[in-house]
């Protein structure tokens, strides 16, 4: 009876262990779904002008989130990129929208950042940018370097727009501050003043099509073209490596022909400490509802999951390291 009892004894304590063992490796299981799980709250995603793709896109993706999440988020209209990151870094916004350009630049803490580095991270690669140079064929523009002298939108005060026409200007060796008349407008105040004729041309990075531009070239027809600026694309690429060659196809904004251009990449940021799960959770919402987006606005189809995580200099945060399922 004694060795039937110490035997029922150690099977009983052998049950245990096992149970306890496959106990410990559930919770660790649901540990890791709860890692890419948002924690309820609100969040403001920092977008752009209101003519342009990021208020658009931040717009569809605040309801994204909204609907698959417990988290609420609203999107803001702002001056885009260099604004966005300052005010990420400072609380005011959770996420932001920025061109790739600018955010190497605030990882590094130069240019608009002047030797301030910002700590933030990415969630992910998103669309490119096209950058896009029109101009009223009265205007005897035909190149950057025929702007001297012309009245010409630089883009909204700290946005990325105004970063990369300065750097296009520098490009074609003008200094933007004295040789031309610079226009720093938004979007809508820029589309105005080309149609009334009070501007000359336009530079504008954003994606396509980007609705302002349709208006004008809708409006105005051969009486506006859009510029070939490849030709700086070396000197540009010694600013930074991430700028590309690309093409405005003619469909975009039915012109007669495609017109090369330059292109960046824009990301999707957050502050360093950015919740992990939320991180995850936003990033696997923007590679698989990416169909959701683009029914908002076709620039993000060009949203892909093998692009996602291509975001250097500026670190991938770790909750979109796990949703995009790469290594840290």
């Amino acid at each position: 009876m004694n060795r039937l009892l110490a035997g029922l004894t150690a099977v009983a304590l052998a049950l245990t262990a096992v149970a306890g063992c496959g106990g410990k490796q559930r919770t660790e299981q649901a540990a890791g779904g709860q890692e890419c799980t948002a924690a309820a709250g609100r969040i403001t995603i920092a977008t752009g002008n209101s003519g342009g793709v990021y208020y658009v896109l931040g717009g569809g993706l605040a309801q994204l989130i909204s609907n698959n999440t417990a988290l609420r988020a609203t999107a803001a209209e702002t001056g885009a990129s260099v604004q966005n990151i300052q005010q990420l870094s400072a609380g005011t916004y959770d996420v932001a929208f920025s061109l790739a350009d600018t955010a190497a630049d605030a990882v590094a803490g130069k240019g608009s950042f002047d030797g301030q580095a910002q700590h933030i991270q990415a969630l992910a690669r998103i669309y490119p940018n096209s950058t896009q140079v029109l101009v009223r064929t009265d205007s005897g523009i035909n190149s950057v370097a025929d702007m001297r002298g012309k009245r010409i939108s630089t883009g909204s005060p700290k946005s990325g727009t105004e970063v990369i026409a300065n750097r296009l200007l520098e490009a074609a060796g003008l200094d933007p501050a004295a040789d031309i008349q610079a226009q720093r407008l938004d979007l809508a105040k820029t589309a105005d003043g080309i149609k009334a004729g009070t501007l000359d041309g336009l530079v504008w990075s954003g994606g396509l099509p980007t609705a302002q531009l349709t208006d004008i070239v809708t409006s105005m027809r051969d009486r506006v073209k859009f510029l070939d600026v490849t030709p700086l694309l070396p000197k540009l690429k010694r600013v930074n490596e991430v700028y590309d060659s690309g093409v405005i196809p003619a469909a975009a904004y039915g012109q007669p022909a495609d017109v090369p251009t330059i292109v960046v990449p824009n990301l999707l940021l957050v502050r360093e400490d950015f919740p992990v799960g939320s991180a995850c959770a936003i990033t696997r919402l923007l590679v698989d509802h990416k169909a959701e987006l683009a029914s908002v606005h076709p620039a993000a189809k060009d949203i892909s999951r093998e692009l996602a995580s291509r975001t250097a200099p500026v670190p991938l945060h770790p909750g979109a390291r796990q949703a995009l399922g790469v290594g840290g």
